[in-house]
This record gives C-alpha cells, structure tokens and sequence, in this order.
C-alpha cells in the first residue's frame, strides 16, 4: 500500500478550502491558472525543503489559521503620522475606503487589484504574476504562488514622475482569526520615483507578494514596519526587477510576531543598478524570524547590498538565507552581504546560510555571519562612567543595530524607527 505524500496532502487540503476570484478578466485568469499549476507541481513548503529547514511552515499552510488576539496599541502614536503622506487602509486583507485617502496624487496612479483584474486593457496584464514567476528559478516559492492564484485585493500604482509624498499602506489587523491574502504591483516609468511605507500587523495571518519593475533610471524606496501583535504569522514576498541606472532600497523592522518570514528575490537586469535590502529584528519568547534573499546580478557594474541584524532573547529564534548570484558576464559586480544577532541569553539561536554564486571572473562580492552577546567590557566601560546597566544594554543593542538602519535613506523616517526601537527595549527591561 503506497502511503500518502504529506506535501501533496497539505497542498490538497489547503486548495479544497480556497475558490479562486470570480469574474476576472482573461489575463487575470491565466495568471492565476499559471500559478495554481505552479503551486501543484511544487507543492507547499516542507520542512524537508532546503530553504524550509530552518523554519516550520504547518501554521502558514494549514487550511485555517491559528488564532491571533489583536493587539492593542491605542497608547501609541501612529507609526509614520508626522509624515506627510498618503494613506491606503486595509482592515483584515479588505480595503477600507473610509479610512483611506483619496487614491490620486500627482505624478502617480493607484488602483484596487479588484478593479483592475476585471479590465480586459490594463498595463498591469504585463506584470501580475510575471515577476513570481521568475523569482521561482532556481528555488521554488509556493507561498508566492498560492498569493498570485487566490489573492483579491490589494494595490495596483503607476509611477511616472518624481513622487514627493510617500504612498503608506497600513495593514490593521480586526479579527482573531482573519486570514489575509494581499498582491501589490508597482511600476516605475523612466526616470520615475517613489516612496512606498508599509506597516501594521494586517491580520491573524498574512500572505502578501508585491511585484516592483523599475524603469531605466527610476528609484524606489522602501521602508516596512511589521506591526507589534504577539501572535501574527505572515509570510511576505518582495519581487523586484531593476533596469539600467535603476535604485531599488528597501528596509524592514520586526518586532514581535509568533512567525514572520520575508522573502526579498532581486534581479538587476540593467547596467549600473543599485539595490539594498536590509532590516532589523528583535523578539523574544516565541518569537521566529526568517530573512531569506536571493539577489541575481545580470548586468555589467552593478551594485548590491544586504544588512540584517536580529537581537534576540528568551528563546526567541532568528533565521537568515541569503544568496548573491553573478551570471556569465555581470562583470563588475559588487555584492555585499552581513548578517549579525546578538543574543541576550543562552536560549535563544541563530541560523544563517549565506551564499554567493559566482560565473564572472571581474567581482568583488563578499559574505559574512556572527552571532554574539553584550560585549562585557563595553558594558563594563559604560557603567563604569555612570550609565545604568539597563540603559548601557540598550545603548550597545542600538549601536548593533545601526549598520541596518543607516541603510534607510530618509533621515526623518530613520529617526522615527529609531526611536521606536528604543522604546520596544524600555518597555522590554522587565519583561
């Protein structure tokens, strides 16, 4: 008697509880067929599969999610409220137009993914699911592919100028047992650019994969909050294409969150790009975390970097998988990679998998990982001259963490996450 294959089990038990979106137009329809059938033939991630081994997937794939209580933090200010900015609102994975600013700014479009995948004409055909797509070679992303099949909602923006006021989408989270599932697609024109801040905890758990093409010397910018509830799951992707003179910048702070993991897949396809992809991460108790990157260079004199630190205590897990491929004839390839964790106590771990691929002979590509404690003698200087001990510990993790938040390039967004860090460690002395 053959026994039952558990990934295809899983997978089958996750579809029967989905139906795919009705009244699609045809591209959107053949998107989603495309990436059904990718997601039956890998199947859902296993902790058997290489870039799952590090991290449980059961909660993420389940057919229902696990509950989450929603956290409340009324007693703060809203993240990114002294920015003048404009605000998209989704409440458990649905758009709330109440909430929302008017979708118009100069030098940019914004529509709903639910609109636009019911029009026959729209730029868009060329782009959904065509990035995921790509991003599964060489490993497979079924989570993407399970995103691009079912999701609904989500944003749709068109760049064609120099866009001063940041796009924020803010992700709340209502409901105890909300499943989220959200498809961004940014395009940038020539020349063209853009701020996107994404923050909150959006649901019990969340599924998201956004889509970048950035133009022939066009720039987008990125920085990402993921909210503060204790008991979220979310899996996120970031798929991003950059032409000639194209920049693309992207950060992400985590703090809390019973699993969390950010997939970022790059392709510099132009001459003369740039991409950074960093973030910084702090948790305890349940806490797991995963950063895992893929950064293909496939042009001449190209830029990359990549920047994660986690600080973790009370048994709290950290996880970084991060890969720089040069192709035949990406000479001049520049690819930095660091990840770094400071642990806080004997109970919490680390696991990072760097690597580098390299067909180019004319490179400078370098990777490196640690994972350490509080520098005693550090500690001891500074209460040494009269800094509380608490105070001291605090000062040292920010110093560990500022390599990853230098790579945000707006000072005034840098300062805001700073600050928050600060008080997630105050509120944390006792805890």
């Amino acid at each position: 008697m053959t026994r039952p294959d558990p990934v295809q089990t899983a997978t089958t038990e996750r579809l029967t509880a989905l139906s795919l979106p009705a009244d699609q137009a045809a591209w959107a329809n053949a998107g989603r067929a495309g990436a059904l059938a990718r997601l039956r033939a890998a199947g859902l991630p296993d902790r058997r599969d290489e870039y799952w081994k590090f991290t449980r997937p059961e909660t993420l794939v389940q057919p229902l999610p696990p509950t989450a209580a929603v956290f409340d933090d009324s007693d703060e200010s809203p993240l990114f409220g002294a920015v003048d900015r404009l605000r998209i609102v989704f409440v458990d994975g649905v758009f709330d137009p109440a909430a929302s600013d008017d979708l118009s700014a100069e030098g940019l479009t914004i529509e709903r993914l639910e609109d636009v995948a019911r029009t026959d004409i729209h730029w868009a055909r060329n782009l959904y699911g065509t990035l995921e797509q790509a991003g599964q070679t060489p490993v497979p992303r079924p989570l993407a592919s399970l995103n691009t099949a079912f999701a609904t909602d989500g944003v749709v923006i068109r760049v064609t100028g120099q866009v001063s006021r940041p796009v924020n989408l803010i992700y709340l989270h209502g409901s105890e047992s909300s499943d989220a599932t959200l498809h961004n697609l940014v395009r940038l024109e020539e020349g063209a650019r853009l701020t996107l801040l994404e923050n909150g905890p959006a649901a019990a758990r969340f599924n998201q994969c956004t889509e970048v093409d950035i133009a022939k010397g066009a720039a987008f910018d990125h920085v990402r909050a993921q909210g503060r509830d204790h008991e979220r799951r979310a899996v996120t992707h970031m798929f991003a294409r950059l032409g000639a003179n194209a920049a693309f910048r992207s950060f992400t702070l985590t703090v809390n969150g019973a699993l969390t993991r950010n997939e970022t897949v790059l392709s510099l396809t132009g001459d003369d790009a740039l991409a950074h992809v960093a973030g910084a991460a702090l948790g305890d108790g349940g806490f797991h975390h995963d950063d895992t990157v893929f950064v293909t260079h496939d042009a001449v004199n190209c830029e990359s970097r990549q920047v994660f630190k986690k600080v973790l205590r009370h048994g709290a897990t950290g996880v970084f998988q991060g890969k720089i491929l040069v192709r035949p004839g990406a000479q001049k390839t520049d690819g930095y990679q660091i990840s770094q964790s400071l642990l806080l106590d004997d109970d919490s771990r680390f696991l990072a998998k760097p690597e580098l691929e390299i067909y180019a002979d004319d490179v400078a590509c370098s990777h490196g990982s640690t994972t350490g404690a509080i520098d005693e003698d550090a500690l001891f200087y500074l209460c040494s001259r009269g800094v509380p001990r608490a105070d001291a510990q605090d000062l040292l993790i920010m110093a560990f963490l500022g390599e990853a938040i230098e790579e945000i390039a707006d000072e005034g967004l840098r300062d805001d996450l700073a600050e928050r860090l600060r008080a997630w460690l105050l509120r944390r002395r006792d805890g």
